[in-house]
């Protein structure tokens, strides 16, 4: 084994081991976290392959823009050191269904999906042509992927918005009626 072998193994376990943390974490600052670590291990994953790119978009992208609205968040919600409630049995038993059969679908498209070359043009990785390709409406342009993600980015902007707002609390009238001794 050398070396690039085994730092693939190390953040390939990285990654498995902060998503599964963040999963199962209740503390939900905690868990957006351990997604940043989670996330970080996936560039560094990139980053061996030699796709420089892509890792810094994955920083940019997910690590600087959706982990910092998520953990944002959190902090204007006040939440950040509260427990989440225990998750609803029934719930977790759909889950593992929709999880393991999840697993099975895509392992079963891996297996049956025949690899070849591919016949694709080699274009040097400059950043201009990279901006060419990203933004081309041609047989191999990506503006559709591109338009998902931000897509994608609109959402979890939203969705931290939300999730920072505020709820109106009323008291009800054993709190206004306590007394400290």
């Amino acid at each position: 084994m050398n070396a690039s072998t085994v730092i693939f193994y190390v953040l390939g376990s990285l990654v498995l081991v902060f998503g599964a943390m963040t999963v199962f974490s209740r503390r939900i600052f905690r868990a957006a976290v351990y997604l940043l670590f989670s996330l970080i291990s996936v560039a560094g994953i990139y980053l061996l392959w030699g796709m420089d790119f892509i890792a810094a978009l994955q920083i940019i992208i997910y690590v600087g823009g959706i982990v910092v609205l998520i953990i944002f968040s959190i902090f204007l919600t006040q939440r950040s050191g509260e427990k989440l409630p225990p998750p609803i049995q029934k719930r977790l038993v759909w889950s593992g269904i929709l999880a393991v059969s999840g697993l099975g679908l895509t392992s079963w498209i891996v297996y049956n999906y025949l690899f070849s070359a591919s016949t694709l043009p080699i274009v040097e990785p400059t950043v201009h042509n990279i901006g060419e390709q990203m933004l081309s409406y041609s047989k191999y342009g990506y503006v559709f992927p591109f338009e998902v993600i931000n897509i994608l980015l609109l959402a979890a902007l939203v969705g931290s918005i939300v999730i920072a707002m505020k709820k109106k609390e009323t008291k009800t009238t054993d709190e206004t009626t306590h007394i400290t001794k």
